[in-house]
């Protein structure tokens, strides 16, 4: 039987999310049912684009849908918490994409409905599902690294002109756009909140343009990590052991080549015209839930309530530390 999606914000993220589908994996697995934008000529635009059964001109249509299973939202930061919750409450499955919540208080009340109405649910940091991050995962678990003692990533980038990433009404700032990134990883290579987060910053207006932020857990081990919203491009992984190293070629975050002790291993994905770098990868993602709705689980062991959980702990301390509020939800 098919995964039958609804598409709730029709973006650019969400065009590389279905063309991701549609190129990469059989079409008997993935039905697109409906999608659903405050503007009915720009759902049915993309519905057309990618044939999708049904147009809507509000979120609560396709929230009453009974042909819908599972909910792909791609819409502003702001409102990411609020659908979450509609479309649970509505008995549907969602994938929202990162960040869930615009802090740690809406994510734990997102998680809390979703393990209430019994529903799948998972933040779509999709980095966790590419074959290079199952290939760290290998190397860790083999230990070919010896013990990790730092992780060091940098994510900068020149997005600090774009309107949603300058606009704190947006929900914009460098730590929810990319800052997560950078914290995620840390992570998924520690499995364990940290003893303590330190985190010093720069503002550009009401938003956080930059933070260097220092992990450090219980065996003595670190994370160095900084983003940066206003320089060139660097977008860099590293995990030091006391054997070993494992190096993540950029992006890092959805990355398509590592080279570890054991050698080099590459991912090569299929090339379209997708908005953002190695947009394909977005299928992987898709393999793995759609395993997870089949298994009948609530949650995908690769980015579970409890790794969203601990992100999000970490980046409201980190924001809190910077001084980024808010207004309508700090």
């Amino acid at each position: 039987m098919a995964t039958r999606w609804g598409c709730v914000g029709p973006g650019n993220i969400s065009q590389d999310f279905f063309l991701a589908i549609q190129d990469n994996l059989p079409s008997s697995d993935h039905e697109f049912v409906a999608v659903a934008s405050t503007n009915q000529e720009r759902a049915q635009k993309f519905a057309d684009k990618f044939k999708f059964q049904k147009a809507y001109g509000s979120y609560d249509e396709l929230a009453k849908d009974p042909d819908v299973e599972i909910v792909y939202i791609a819409t502003l930061n702001t409102s990411h918490a609020e659908l979450s919750i509609k479309m649970l409450e509505a008995g549907k499955h969602v994938l929202c994409e990162k960040p869930m919540g615009m802090n740690h208080k809406q994510v734990k009340q997102v998680l809390q409905v979703a393990k209430d109405k019994q529903k799948f649910f998972i933040e779509g940091v999709w980095s966790r599902f590419f074959p290079s991050y199952n290939k760290i995962r290998q190397e860790l678990t083999n230990t070919t690294v010896g013990d990790v003692k730092l992780v060091n990533v940098n994510f900068c980038v020149p997005i600090s002109e774009i309107e949603r990433v300058k606009n704190a009404k947006l929900g914009g700032g460098g730590c929810l756009d990319i800052g997560c990134y950078a914290i995620q990883f840390a992570c998924f290579v520690y499995g364990e909140m940290p003893e303590s987060v330190t985190a010093v910053g720069t503002m550009l207006g009401d938003v956080d343009e930059s933070a260097c932020i220092t992990l450090k857990y219980k065996n003595g081990s670190m994370a160095s990590l900084v983003y940066h919203i206003s320089t060139i491009s660097v977008i860099t992984a590293t995990i030091i052991g006391t054997k070993g190293k494992i190096e993540v070629h950029e992006p890092f975050y959805c990355p398509t080549k590592v080279t570890t002790p054991t050698g080099t291993f590459e991912f090569p994905l299929k090339e379209n015209k997708y908005c953002y770098p190695n947009s394909a990868g977005l299928h992987y993602e898709v393999i793995g839930i759609r395993e997870c709705l089949l298994k009948g689980l609530l949650e995908s062991p690769k980015m579970s309530h409890y790794d969203s959980d601990m992100i999000h702990q970490i980046m409201t301390e980190v924001r809190r530390q910077i001084g980024v509020k808010y207004p309508d939800f700090d």
